[in-house]
């Protein structure tokens, strides 16, 4: 495997030079010929390179094309530099870049598929499928002529079908509960925003949460709304959750940053392989100076996730909360190619304002220790103890009030919060695992549509959860039909945990969505919970 790995770049060097020859052969409709190469690749190129690639260009026994030749050799290439360089083919670019550009076109629906079925949890507010009559509650039987029901048709297949050029249209065949017959709508596709802020909550009566998903095209401008309805209910103090937050566009994390930094203070710096640096700073015009601020990272915390939690760390600004973020610190440039394809290609690596390196450690071309890093942690105890997380006195830097970070790689919280997983008796993880609870919200919504769709506050949920106290124990029932028998001892020890699962899961097919799924789960959240009480302690 070393080996391999030793002469595979100079292989794929040989690849690439072949491509430049073939390129300007292909466009001067002939062979070149070896002294051509030299010039095109210049003379200090290698004979023996030299003479490869006039063999593979002129003797290979299989037709070749620059195109097939790229595919290859391009993504071969990058995947021996670093972790994070790498290549997008055509075919995948508007896939990956979607979800960070604020919007989509589509028909407007938020579905899940609990068995093999297509429900519609909710229909986006005067969106195209609303207009078209869906409503939430609705199994998608078929588009167009297309079978969904009963067909285990993968999620990302049912997307396919759904969405389309804005302006073209899509017949869907709907069940609908009290209609015996299927219900059949036409939906014409229309931009359909993509919000990057998943919920805007009250959590208490001056603690406002609000949950960043990624850092899309809009995300600021997003966050600075979420801010403005929030200080309208009352908000002093704000829990901004980065959990799971994988990154998305650098300029969103430096400008999210600035609302909460006074004028002058550093936010980041990338620097490239000649030591040249580009610092950001704070304008003085942030809109949440005045905030207490808490932040919940995680392992799968990334990115500007990092830049953002380490600027406001370095700074001493608000308490950072949760377990060790991934540590990606390194700065691509997307590089577009003609054929809609791009190369994303690491120039620079990210520093907070203390001077550390976000990015973690990594071997050159051994992507699965870097991918493996994660699982190693979990080993390693690194979830569950602050005490299994060793730093080198090297990579000790510290805040100007003085208090101590380190540097070696993603983010270290100042209040570390294990992973719990103490009251997950054998009994939680057949129910949750099996699907059996979610299912269960699923029909609880269905049957309970009126009063869901008629509530006006997360208060009215509550009181409509509150009223019914035969819930729970006919979750118990539900989960035997389906073949988990109970087990009382074990159900009294995860009950809190399911109680609240079920609530926030059926609390999502209101008009509140997210928002109210972050306000039942809170009481089990522990990170939440400590954010909550950090808060609380610094009014």
């Amino acid at each position: 495997m070393k080996l391999l790995q030793k002469y595979a770049l100079p292989a794929l060097i040989v690849i690439s030079i072949f491509l430049v020859g073939w390129i300007f052969g292909h466009r001067y409709g002939r062979q070149l010929t070896e002294g051509q190469i030299n010039i095109l690749v210049g003379s200090r190129m290698n004979d023996k390179i030299n003479r490869a690639v006039s063999y593979i260009g002129n003797d290979y026994i299989e037709p070749l094309t620059a195109d097939s030749l790229a595919e290859l050799a391009i993504p071969a290439i990058l995947k021996e530099l670093d972790p994070h360089s790498s290549y997008i083919p055509a075919r995948e670019f508007q896939q990956v870049e979607e979800p960070l550009q604020g919007e989509f076109d589509g028909i407007g629906i938020v579905f899940n598929m609990a068995t093999d079925t297509v429900i519609v949890l909710n229909v986006v507010p005067s969106g195209p499928s609303q207009k078209a009559g869906v409503l939430a509650g609705d199994r998608i039987i078929k588009v167009n002529d297309t079978l969904i029901a009963g067909q285990k048709m993968a999620q990302r297949e049912v997307m396919k079908r759904l969405r389309g050029r804005r302006g073209t249209q899509v017949e869907l065949s709907l069940e609908r509960k009290g209609i015996a017959e299927p219900v059949v709508v036409t939906v014409t596709r229309d931009a359909i925003p993509l919000n990057s802020v998943e919920a805007t909550v009250m959590l208490r009566e001056k603690i406002g949460f609000i949950r960043l998903s990624q850092f899309a095209r809009t995300s600021h401008r997003e966050i600075k709304s979420a801010i403005d309805t929030l200080r309208k209910q009352g908000m002093e103090s704000l829990i901004l959750d980065l959990r799971g937050n994988s990154g998305g566009f650098l300029d969103q994390a430096i400008l999210i940053a600035n609302e909460f930094l006074e004028q002058g203070q550093l936010i980041v710096y990338t620097e490239d392989r000649n030591k040249k640096q580009i610092r950001q700073h704070s304008d003085g015009r942030g809109s949440a100076t005045d905030l207490n601020i808490a932040v919940l990272i995680d392992e799968s915390s990334a990115s500007s996730s990092e830049i953002l939690a380490g600027a406001l760390q370095d700074n001493d600004r608000g308490t950072i909360i949760g377990r060790r973020s991934f540590g990606k610190g390194l700065v691509q440039s997307q590089i577009p190619f003609s054929d809609g394809s791009a190369m994303r290609l690491t120039v620079a690596k990210y520093f907070t304002p203390t001077g550390r390196s976000i990015q973690k450690p990594y071997k050159a071309g051994d992507e699965e220790e870097y991918n493996m890093d994660i699982v190693n942690r979990y080993k390693h105890n690194e979830f569950f103890s602050a005490d299994s997380i060793h730093f080198a006195d090297s990579l000790k830097f510290v805040t100007p009030k003085g208090k101590t970070v380190y540097g070696g790689g993603g983010i270290m919280p100042d209040i570390f919060i294990p992973l719990d997983t103490t009251n997950m008796t054998k009994y939680y993880l057949e129910v949750s695992g099996r699907n059996i609870l979610y299912r269960y919200t699923i029909e609880y919504a269905d049957n309970h549509r009126k009063s869901l769709s008629e509530a006006r506050s997360l208060a009215d949920i509550e009181k409509m959860f509150s009223q019914d106290r035969g819930m729970f124990n006919r979750f118990v029932e539900y989960a035997s039909k389906s073949g988990v028998q109970p087990h009382w001892g074990q159900i009294a020890t995860s009950r809190k945990i399911m109680e609240a699962q079920l609530k926030a899961y059926i609390a999502r097919n209101s008009e509140f969505d997210s928002s109210a799924f972050y306000y039942f789960i809170s009481p089990i959240d522990n990170t939440l919970l400590t954010a909550i009480k950090t808060l609380e302690s610094n009014d």
